[in-house]
């Protein structure tokens, strides 16, 4: 008879090797839908609201990519600077957001950079503003199928520093800290934004403490941005992003990231 006490969450052993991986997956996709292979661009973005990609699109920037063979979402193609980027919009949640990162590193990318649209914690700080997740808080399920349980989901300080370094140069406020990543934003309550605050924490959001153990299992460069908006709805000006949305500061900052991550993984590339 089954122990009904024990919590299979913590039955996980990241270390073992999955039978249904991301490979197949895509592979047997690309060959139901008749597409040809691809491999999409070395720095890929996570625009987990989907303004960004919209905006790309609308305004000419982006185009779409028909041999991405995901079943779940489209990537877009977007050159800045003479450089080519792939962008997915619309994978909120931790376990959607490693989904698609899995595949997106399947098909080469080699540095992924993800922005979501967070509450504020912390109260020194005024939203809008941008913060550079220096470690995540795992109040969610997914990161325990890539680390072992733990409190916190570590950034490569290497890879943050050399992010920082490249977002210094912009006219954007972007702070490091760290964020609380949860899987129900709907049940944050004054006790736990207090205990979370005294913690040292700045901001809440629903994927990255995914995506960073996800970039530790893997050995893969991958950086978090927050774009705090919000103090969860109970503010008349929440969500408030900027002028033109936010969207001018949220691909510069993006951009810088992306820009960094990539010269990142070929400055520290295995010999």
């Amino acid at each position: 008879m089954a122990d009904d006490t024990r919590i299979p969450l913590l039955e996980h052993e990241p270390s073992e090797s999955p039978v249904f991986t991301a490979v197949n997956l895509l592979e047997a996709a690309r060959i139901r839908k008749g597409l040809p292979k691809v491999a999409v661009p070395a720095g890929c973005l996570m625009d987990f609201d989907g303004e960004l990609v919209q905006h790309l699109v609308e305004t000419g920037k982006a185009a779409e990519d028909s041999a991405w063979p995901c079943f779940h979402t489209r990537l877009f193609r977007w050159r800045e600077g003479g450089v080519e980027h792939g962008v997915i919009g619309g994978t909120i949640g931790a376990p959607f957001a490693v989904l698609v990162a899995e595949e997106l590193f399947a098909l080469g990318c080699r540095a992924l950079v993800s922005v979501s649209s967070a509450g504020l914690v912390a109260e020194r700080l005024t939203p809008p503003f941008f913060l550079l997740i220096d470690r995540a808080l795992r109040d969610e399920g997914t990161s325990c199928h890539y680390m072992p349980p733990g409190r916190y989901a570590d950034a490569d300080p290497s890879l943050v520093a050399a992010v920082r370094r490249r977002a210094n140069g912009l006219s954007v406020p972007v702070h490091t800290g760290s964020s609380w990543t949860t899987d129900a934003p709907f049940r944050e309550t004054e006790r736990l934004i207090v205990t979370r605050r005294r913690e040292g924490i700045v901001s809440v959001e629903m994927e990255a403490a995914a995506l960073l153990s996800l970039g530790k299992s893997l050995g893969k460069p991958v950086v978090c941005i927050a774009h705090v908006t919000n103090t969860m709805a109970t503010r008349t000006e929440d969500f408030e992003k900027g002028g033109d949305t936010g969207l001018a500061d949220s691909l510069s900052v993006c951009a810088a990231a992306l820009e960094a991550a990539v010269a990142f993984t070929g400055e520290h590339r295995s010999p």
